[in-house]
């Protein structure tokens, strides 16, 4: 992956050439941002740039052998640790006496999905969402890797992705050579969850955050790749709320219906009609989860657009043109703050309760008349 793959953070791209260029490259980076975000393309790209055989000003130059082997992520000098399932890696001269191929889905995962979570891995890896973990064993891995001489003479470079799921003894077994590695090697880390990592590991690491994107990155992203148009894009944005994972799921479920959709549901709330609000659950609970996720989101970004618009707050307001009627004659006409609070946590309980497998059907039944409530509640 090159720097020039991953849309805007010029900022962190920048800070990390500069870091290279005057030889102040911490050897142990931890890369933590939220989840969608780039910290594992950024973990990549500096991978690639800093054993690229002829490296430019600005970027990687994405042709050499180097580069070529790290699009493919098959660079020998360049490893890669991750959760995996307790009974893939054994203790053992090797530590893997199943001889299991784990690398090969990793590669694929990461070039594919590189702003993925734990959940998508365990997915992609059809692990049955078996209890994930970075062993002992796979420590031993590490150690015994990074103690080989570089095959190129570049850097010997160990990306470790999800370090939290790191247990204790695998932990504390990787210290001596996180605090001091043989010259020109570099530890990668890459989490959404540096709260959960261990002191020393963090006490051991440069911080590098990697920011959420912004929703003209997003947008810019979706419509230069071909992925939504600039309409659906413009929708996408603002629901993925920084989150390039959120944003690519988003396009999948034709974001740009999902306004409308939301429109109608708050009329059917309003005027109490059993019969659609019945019907319009079964049709819910026949979506995939991304899509009902997806509708839950839209109305959380139509509530807290309502809200900039009713506090007179336009410049803060990230609604298309299309849809800005619908919600200056809702938030203004139909709405009051409280009603758009009362609405807005009834929204978020759902996503919270849908996110943990509540059964959608029930949950959007229930969900459509507590809305109803709120919405002919006078004293609201």
């Amino acid at each position: 992956m090159l720097f020039a793959s991953i849309p805007g953070l010029e900022e962190t791209k920048q800070r990390l050439i500069t870091a290279i260029k005057n030889n102040h490259l911490a050897h142990a980076l931890l890369f933590h941002g939220p989840e969608g975000s780039a910290n594992l393309g950024m973990a990549l790209a500096l991978a690639t740039y800093v054993n690229c055989e002829n490296r430019g000003e600005e970027d990687a130059c994405g042709e050499c052998g180097s580069c070529q082997k790290m699009a493919k992520l098959i660079h020998p000098d360049v490893g890669f640790t991750f959760p995996v399932p307790g009974n893939l890696i054994s203790e053992g001269d090797d530590g893997n006496k199943k001889k299991v191929d784990i690398l090969s889905p990793w590669r694929t995962f990461a070039l594919n999905q590189p702003y993925g979570n734990i959940q998508d891995w365990n997915y992609h890896s059809a692990f049955e969402n078996k209890q994930l973990n970075i062993s002992k064993a796979a420590a031993k891995q590490i150690i015994k890797t990074l103690s080989l001489k570089s095959f190129e003479g570049g850097y010997k470079i160990m990306l470790i992705w999800a370090p939290e799921y790191m247990h204790v003894t695998a932990a504390n077994a990787i210290l001596k050579i996180l605090e001091e590695p043989a010259e020109k090697t570099l530890f990668l880390m890459v989490t959404s969850h540096p709260e959960k990592l261990l002191t020393t590991i963090l006490s051991r690491t440069q911080k590098i955050l990697v920011r959420a994107f912004r929703d003209e990155e997003i947008k810019a992203h979706l419509t230069n790749s071909g992925i939504a148009s600039s309409e659906a894009a413009a929708q996408i944005a603002p629901l993925a709320d920084g989150s390039m994972r959120e944003a690519f799921l988003l396009a999948d479920q034709v974001a740009d219906e999902n306004t409308s959709k939301f429109r109608n549901w708050m009329r059917n709330c309003f005027s109490v009609d059993i019969n659609e609000i019945l019907s319009q659950s079964d049709i819910y609970a026949a979506s995939d989860k991304e899509a009902q996720k997806a509708l839950l989101l839209t109305g959380l970004n139509v509530l807290r657009e309502s809200l900039l618009k009713r506090s007179q707050l336009d410049d803060l307001m990230r609604t298309p043109p299309s849809d800005q009627d619908f919600i200056e004659n809702f938030s203004l006409k139909a709405m009051t703050e409280n009603k758009i609070l009362a609405i807005y946590q009834l929204l978020n309980d759902a996503h919270y309760h849908l996110e943990r497998n509540a059964s959608p059907k029930i949950l959007m039944t229930d969900l459509s008349f507590s809305i109803a409530k709120v919405l002919r509640n006078k004293n609201l």
